[in-house]
């Protein structure tokens, strides 16, 4: 086998989690190692994101330049055929010029480029990238701890690599979590089925909302509608269980009647042609896809994005969850090897809040799944289950834009950034431009919402944005009941600061 080697963390998977944390760890001084067992660019699905992830994890990590400079589709927000009514609505993450910023969209991306662009950035930030390396055993101490692996590399030699930490960012097929002492709990209420393809020369939405993402319901489930590029789209159904079976056999034919049980996306289809080569030339599928592990860190293993949990793909969290939990593992590895916090305190925090905002898309997407209820019902459940102080509206975009969470890191991290680098001033004027974004105000937001109500989305976005720019932003209060806090540059944990009171 070799000499063994030793680094402070092995994370295992390559994807968006494991490159996030990977780069902010090594940020952050650690030696880590990152063994992908595919060779980059592979194809993954999952291609529509969340500001949150752009304009918070991104920046964190400083590769939103490349993301930007990649030129993918520009999404403002979402566009859904759902409830009672039959007329399509939107929800947008911006409204009118005078109230839009950085944060008002998001991508729809080509995952095999957002991935590799990410997995680059690890390198370059000091992670050592060992793509094609598929880890075979999980290695433990004298005491049952996991401390290392042992894996085979891209000329097949078996190599081992021992750590303080291992993160399991190996996607929903990975085999290590039970080493952590989790178990896979798969969910009673989205026990679903996707089948999905890709598409050349789809119809888009009217401008300026033609980048939106496209969700239809109809009997047997809904259907997803993604405009990758200007020709390629990628559309998808996703089948309630009892209706499994239909996918069986012939899924060309399956996925052309779910087409056809879908009017918005057949029509949206009518001159369209099937990819049938290449990456994008296969029919895929996918079910029980929504789980969570009964535990999220243990016995020296760490779970991030897939590995740990996963909900239904209505509001195209995924990214999202892997990307955020990546964030909250980061932080509790830092604050335990630099000694500042104990690994039960630290890791309590990772997994109380990575839970938090697993648990809040679980229970919304459980009411919007009632496909009976009207659309503000949904924006009224938004409301309720956040807890948040505002319209139902503003609750409704907060949620699923990936700001639930109230992290300064997701919502406005241009002050983290300005604590952790050098050129303040440099960096202040890089991610305050809004990179191209359309400025049409593009009020198509139809019978359900009006230009108050929609103002005062974008005051709170602009109110973090202001907060950021102050430099108040990483002044932030305990999420969980004797939680902790995001440290000033958002790469550990802190104790929070007793608040002092006069008489």
């Amino acid at each position: 086998m070799g000499v063994v080697e030793t680094v402070d963390v092995v994370v295992v998977g390559g994807g968006p989690g494991g490159s996030t944390v990977a780069t902010l760890l090594a940020q952050s001084g650690r030696s880590v190692v990152l063994l992908e067992q595919e060779q980059f660019p592979r194809y993954q699905i999952g291609e529509s994101l969340l500001p949150a992830t752009i304009h918070g994890v991104c920046r964190l990590l400083g590769v939103d330049k490349d993301i930007e400079a990649a030129g993918f589709m520009h999404k403002r927000g979402g566009s859904f055929r759902w409830g009672t009514s039959p007329v399509p609505w939107n929800f947008l993450f911006a409204i009118s010029p005078e109230f839009s910023g950085p944060s008002s969209f998001a991508y729809q991306v080509e995952r095999m480029k957002f991935d590799e662009i990410l997995l680059r950035h690890s390198a370059k930030s000091g992670v050592d990238v060992r793509e094609q390396a598929r880890v075979t055993e999980v290695v433990n101490d004298a005491t049952g701890r996991v401390c290392g692996v042992v894996y085979t590399d891209a000329e097949g030699n078996t190599r081992r690599i021992e750590a303080r930490y291992v993160v399991d960012a190996s996607g929903n097929k990975t085999r290590l979590t039970k080493h952590s002492g989790a178990e896979r709990v798969y969910a009673d209420f989205f026990q679903n089925v996707a089948l999905f393809g890709y598409f050349t020369g789809g119809k888009r939405l009217p401008a300026p909302d033609s980048g939106n993402i496209l969700c239809a319901a109809f009997d047997e489930g809904w259907m997803w509608y993604i405009p990758l590029t200007d020709e390629l789209t990628s559309v998808g159904a996703v089948i309630a269980k009892e209706h499994a079976a239909k996918v069986q056999g012939d899924q060309e034919a399956a996925l052309r009647r779910f087409i056809g049980r879908c009017t918005i996306v057949e029509d949206m289809l009518a001159d369209a042609t099937r990819v049938t080569e290449g990456t994008y030339g296969e029919i895929r599928t996918r079910k029980d896809y929504s789980y969570a592990n009964t535990k999220f860190w243990g016995n020296g293993m760490v779970l991030v994005g897939d590995a740990a949990c996963f909900i239904d793909p209505v509001f195209s969290t995924g990214v999202h969850l892997a990307t955020y939990s990546a964030v909250l593992a980061a932080r509790s590895i830092n604050s335990v090897l630099s000694g500042e916090l104990t690994e039960d305190r630290a890791f309590g925090e990772f997994e109380g809040r990575y839970r938090r905002e697993y648990a809040v898309f679980y229970e919304f997407l459980s009411a919007f799944y009632d496909m009976e209820q009207s659309e503000d019902s949904y924006f009224w459940r938004a409301r309720k289950v956040t807890k948040m102080d505002r319209d139902d509206v503003a609750a409704f975009v907060s949620l699923v834009a990936g700001g639930f969470s109230g992290e300064s890191a997701l919502t406005d991290p241009e002050a983290l950034i300005g604590k952790f680098r050098a050129s303040t001033e440099a960096l202040t004027t890089a991610t305050t431009k809004t990179g191209g974004m359309d400025t049409d105000s593009g009020q198509r937001m139809g019978h359900l919402f009006n230009a108050p109500v929609v103002r005062s989305v974008m005051e709170e976005m602009n109110a973090l944005q202001a907060r950021g720019l102050s430099g108040t932003a990483t002044v932030e209060p305990p999420l969980l009941d004797g939680g902790l806090v995001p440290s000033a540059d958002g790469l550990s944990w802190a104790e929070p600061v007793p608040v002092s009171t006069t008489r």
